[in-house]
């Protein structure tokens, strides 16, 4: 039997617990290197997630297995992996170099998340209540809507889109409300832009090259 190697449980425990209230059927990827574990994830409305924690010796590796069942093996104080599900996963990852470009504070993306979910719910309790297609359009230009736009020294100017903010402030990567915790990065790596929260990474790879990778295979990353 294979041990999940995890010894950071607590920060494993939060991120599996906010996934799986955002997606209870989402796979969860494991890639042990060097006494860390990275866990990776994708979100409904398409950015990927990472938190890196500590781990006991390698673990499985490279393995994807049901983040709801990895969750209850933790709570109950387990160190078995669960079923592997490799062949779930199906998305690239970023490279793993990464060029920081600006840094934002945890409060003014906090004020652009719950902007733009204040919004949705004021659609949703108005003329589109009853219009399910009406609604997702919406939702989708909210996520589609450029948030902020950082210009580097050189180079183009990098936009953040509200699929990344939503993602680090329903993670919880921001940290809790009104406690001091450093600001969050804007990052780019190759055709990824990711925002760097305290409490975990979320990355978003630019529309027009999106890769398809085949079933069963883990890519390069």
């Amino acid at each position: 039997m294979t041990a999940h190697g995890l010894a950071g449980v607590a920060d494993a425990g939060a991120f599996l617990a906010r996934l799986t209230r955002l997606d209870p059927a989402a796979p969860v990827r494991l890639k042990a290197s060097g006494g860390r574990t990275a866990l990776w994830a994708r979100l409904p409305w398409e950015a990927l997630v990472t938190r890196e924690v500590a781990s006991l010796g390698e673990g499985p590796g490279d393995a994807t297995v049901s983040a709801a069942e990895l969750l209850s093996v933790l709570a109950k104080g387990g160190d078995s992996l669960p079923a592997l599900r490799d062949e779930q996963w199906r998305w690239p990852l970023p490279p793993a170099s990464a060029v920081t470009i600006e840094s934002i504070s945890g409060a003014e993306l906090a004020r652009l998340a719950a902007a733009a979910a204040g919004t949705l719910r004021e659609v949703a309790a108005g003329a589109l209540g009853d219009r399910a297609i009406g609604q997702r359009a919406v939702r989708d230009a909210l996520l589609d809507h450029v948030a902020l736009t950082v210009t580097p020294s050189a180079g183009d100017p990098v936009e953040v889109s509200q699929r990344l903010v939503q993602a680090v402030s329903r993670m919880g990567f921001l940290g809790p409300a009104g406690v001091d915790t450093p600001e969050t990065r804007v990052r780019t790596a190759g055709r990824w832009v990711g925002l760097s929260a305290p409490y975990g990474v979320a990355w978003l790879q630019k529309v027009g090259k999106l890769t398809v990778v085949p079933i069963g295979i883990h890519p390069i990353g």
